[in-house]
């Protein structure tokens, strides 16, 4: 390898931690930026019921419950396992659902006013018991909103199976879709929520630095996703929620999850991290360099230079007020060779995991999506360029539309 060290990028070394690569990061965030931002989170989804009308808005998605009450217990296993839950009331207490023996993991938080006992009704933890547990549970549910609605049984619900939405019915409720509710409320981020997101971006940063280190012939493909993995949890945080990282020809199609197929030198190495990180918050990046640090080959460039180009050009057109349509007619056309290869946004939200709104790339925008960005949107700007028979280089960088355009939130250098 020695002969190939004077390609070796070293502005990505400076990601590691400074104090010495062999040390977690330490947040230097203060508690009051925590606590403004779970103050704001919950007055937004309680103005965006109120704004749609809803007496009540019921969630089961561990990620809308970390958003309202920045409470977090097994977030992957309830996601799907629904049995604990949360309960926000227009006008009335927030109350968490929590399963018996994990009260405890509520406590102290300011926007839970009240914490019960969870009915865990899905067949798994409930067996042949599930159809007596469901009206209790149902009654339950019924009788707050009827005692906080103010008269309206409109209960915005995120996630429920049939048998739910049927015995909520059956009381009177007229369910609404929740998710409209909480991906409207969740899509317009504070500066203390921007700040706890920087932490989260500094992390995977860290951890991309430990991908580029170990990038070297014959290391595996699930061996580069573990340095992610492991940064991430050392530091604080959660998940991440896919696994694509692969390496020369398993970069064409993509989506293949990383494999023990081992690196070689000079194939281009391309990941996306999905990394749910510290404080909850997700660092959705996406990168591409070669193994072993060696120089690109001519349709390496190519390709890269086609990502950059479209990377660049379609975040500065992000302002506040721009429809989607208009970002759509205005963006980076991708050239007919890539079109088959190509990945099918061309922008999306983020805040605490992929948010809405969602933006397909113009081959696949259809003229009836509306919309539009909005001030303090976090919108992550994807690129993935490959052609018959090559590799694939997938580039993504998080940005926050601001009045005076748009600004990255990520620094992790490019190749090019």
């Amino acid at each position: 390898m020695t002969e190939l060290a004077v390609f070796k990028d070293e502005r990505k070394r400076s990601f590691l931690n400074a104090e010495g690569a062999d040390k977690p990061l330490k947040s230097p965030l203060p508690q009051p930026v925590l606590d403004r931002a779970r103050a704001y989170r919950l007055q937004r989804l309680r103005d965006e019921m109120a704004r749609q009308d809803a007496a009540g808005l019921l969630l089961y998605d561990p990620v809308n419950i970390r958003y309202a009450f920045d409470c977090s217990n097994m977030s992957v296993w309830t996601a799907h396992n629904p049995i604990r839950y949360a309960l926000i009331l227009n006008g009335g207490p927030g109350i968490m659902f929590e399963f018996k023996g994990c009260e405890h993991l509520n406590h102290g938080l300011p926007g839970v006013d009240e914490i019960r006992n969870a009915i865990g009704w899905m067949f798994m933890c409930a067996g042949d018991q599930a159809a007596d547990r469901l009206p209790p549970w149902a009654a339950e549910i019924a009788d707050l909103v009827k005692q906080h609605g103010g008269g309206s049984m409109r209960l915005g619900v995120d996630r429920m199976e049939p048998e739910g939405v049927h015995a909520l019915k059956s009381h009177g409720m007229q369910i609404v879709d929740g998710g409209k509710i909480t991906e409207t409320a969740r899509a317009i981020k504070s500066a203390d929520e921007i700040e706890l997101m920087r932490w989260t971006i500094r992390v995977c940063e860290a951890g991309m630095a430990r991908i580029y280190e170990h990038s070297v012939p014959g290391v595996t493909e699930q061996e580069l996703w573990a340095h992610l993995h492991f940064e991430n949890a050392r530091s604080g945080g959660e998940w991440l929620e896919t696994k694509l990282l692969t390496c020369g020809p398993n970069t064409n199609p993509w989506y293949k999850e990383c494999s023990p197929r081992e690196c070689q030198i000079g194939e281009m190495i391309s990941f996306d991290t999905d990394m749910i990180g510290p404080y909850g918050y997700c660092a959705d990046l996406s990168r591409s360099w070669t193994c072993g640090y060696a120089p690109m080959n001519g349709t390496q460039k190519r390709l890269y230079a086609a990502a950059r180009a479209q990377i660049d050009h379609n975040m500065a057109l992000l302002q506040p007020g721009l429809s989607f349509a208009e970002f759509n007619a205005k963006s980076w056309q991708i050239p007919e060779a890539y079109q088959p290869y190509r990945y099918s946004l061309a922008a999306h939200g983020v805040g605490m995991a992929d948010e809405w709104p969602v933006v397909p790339l113009h081959p696949d925008f259809e003229s009836s999506h509306g919309g539009q960005f909005e001030e303090n949107m976090v919108i992550c700007i994807e690129s993935l360029i490959g052609e018959q028979g090559s590799e694939s280089v997938k580039l993504e960088t998080q940005v926050l539309v601001t009045k005076d355009g748009p600004q990255r939130l990520d620094s992790f250098p490019w190749e090019m």
